[in-house]
C-alpha cells in the first residue's frame, strides 16, 4: 500500500515512524512550512519533515491546499506532488491545514485521521488540552476516514485510555502519539475487513484551539478546575498568576483536602490572597477551597520546586496575585 502522509508535530512524527518500520511505502509527506523557533528564532523543520528527510521520503510544505484560496501556486503544485505519488490512501495526523474536497477524493481508499480523542467528543485543535481541563478521566484515540466536517466522519478503530489524576498535557500526549501510532497501523492492514460506524449524534463536544490570553488563572474558580488548567496547560503556554507585578509561570499544584479558608475571622478573604508559603509549597484561596503552588517559574528562570523557588523570589502570606481581569 503507497501512503501519502499528512502532519507535523512530534504526535504525528511517531505515527510516520511507526508505519514506515511496519512496511508501508511512504510515497510524499506533507507538513507545515519551516517556522521561527527558540531563542533565536531562526526557522526549524517539524518534527516530521525532519524525520522524512532523514528517511529519504519525498516532501512538500504548502502554505494552503486551497487551489481557489491564498496560496494557489502552492496548492496547485501539492496536487501536482499527490498527483505523483499515487497515494491508495492518505494517513493525516495533526497536520495544520484544512483538506480540501479534491485532496480528500484523491486516494482510492480516501484519508484516514488519527484524532487524539474518542469521538464526537473534543473534536476540533485541542482534544488533549481539553480533555484534562474539563477533568476527564478516560480519552483514547480514534481513527476516522475523513470526510469534508471537522472531524465529523466515520470511525474505523477506537481505544480508551485512562486519564491519570496527574497527567499534564505533555504526558498523556506522550500516551495518546504511542496508540495514535499503533492503530493506524492496525487500521491499515485490516482496512478491507473494518466497519465504518458514523459518530454518535449524542455526545459531542468541540475543543477549541488554546488561546495565550487563556493561561492567567482566574482566582475566582474553584482550586480543582485551577488545578485542571494548569496541568492542560503544560507544557504550553502554561499557566500564569502575576503577583508583585511579577508574571509567573505555574507549573504543578494541589488541591488541599478538606480545608475551606475562605472565611476567617475579618471577613470573606478575596480569591488570589496567600495564605502562606513555605517549603510544602504555596498556598493561594481561591473562589472555593485553597490551591497549593508546587511549581514555580520566574521571567527568566526554570521551572523550580516550590521550596527553591522561594529561596530566590520572596512570597508571604498576605500578598495578592492579580484577579484576572473579566472579559
Amino acid at each position: 500500500m503507497r501512503l501519502a502522509f499528512a502532519g507535523t508535530p512530534e504526535f504525528a512524527q511517531q505515527a510516520l515512524e511507526r508505519l514506515h518500520q511496519a512496511g508501508f511505502e511512504i510515497a510524499l509527506v506533507l507538513t507545515q512550512p519551516d517556522r521561527p523557533a527558540g531563542r533565536g528564532m531562526k526557522l526549524q523543520a517539524s518534527p516530521v519533515k525532519q524525520y522524512a528527510l532523514t528517511h529519504a521520503m519525498p516532501t512538500a510544505q504548502p502554505r494552503s491546499l486551497r487551489l481557489d484560496g491564498k496560496y494557489p501556486d502552492d496548492a496547485a503544485a501539492a496536487q501536482q506532488a499527490l498527483l505523483a505519488a499515487r497515494p491508495d490512501a492518505m494517513v493525516v495526523a495533526a497536520y495544520g491545514l484544512i483538506l480540501p474536497q479534491w485532496v480528500l477524493d484523491l486516494p482510492r481508499l480516501g484519508c484516514l485521521n488519527i484524532h487524539a480523542s474518542l469521538l464526537p467528543r473534543w473534536r476540533g485543535a485541542a482534544p488533549i488540552h481539553r480533555a484534562i481541563e474539563a477533568g476527564d478521566t478516560q480519552t483514547g484515540v480514534t481513527i476516522m476516514q475523513m470526510d469534508a466536517g471537522l472531524d465529523t466522519g466515520d470511525m474505523l478503530l477506537t481505544q480508551a485510555l485512562d486519564i491519570a489524576p496527574q497527567d499534564t498535557t505533555a504526558s498523556l500526549h506522550d500516551k495518546l502519539a504511542d496508540l495514535g501510532a499503533e492503530l493506524i497501523v492496525q487500521a491499515l492492514q485490516q482496512l478491507g475487513s473494518l466497519e465504518k460506524k458514523p459518530q454518535p449524534a449524542e455526545g459531542q463536544t468541540y475543543a477549541a484551539k488554546i488561546d495565550k490570553a487563556q493561561a492567567a488563572l482566574d482566582w475566582r474558580e474553584p482550586a480543582a478546575v485551577l488545578e485542571r488548567r494548569i496541568r492542560a496547560f503544560a507544557p504550553a503556554p502554561g499557566a500564569s498568576g502575576a503577583i508583585g507585578g511579577v508574571t509567573l509561570k505555574l507549573w504543578r499544584a494541589n488541591v488541599l483536602p478538606d480545608v475551606r479558608p475562605n472565611v476567617h475571622s475579618q471577613g470573606q478573604l478575596v480569591p488570589g490572597t496567600v495564605l502562606g508559603a513555605s517549603a510544602e509549597g504555596v498556598d493561594v484561596a481561591t473562589g472555593d477551597g485553597v490551591l497549593r503552588l508546587l511549581s514555580l517559574q520566574k521571567p527568566g528562570g526554570k521551572a523550580l520546586q516550590a521550596d527553591e523557588f522561594l529561596r530566590g523570589f520572596a512570597i508571604t502570606a498576605g500578598q495578592q496575585f492579580d484577579a484576572k481581569a473579566t472579559a
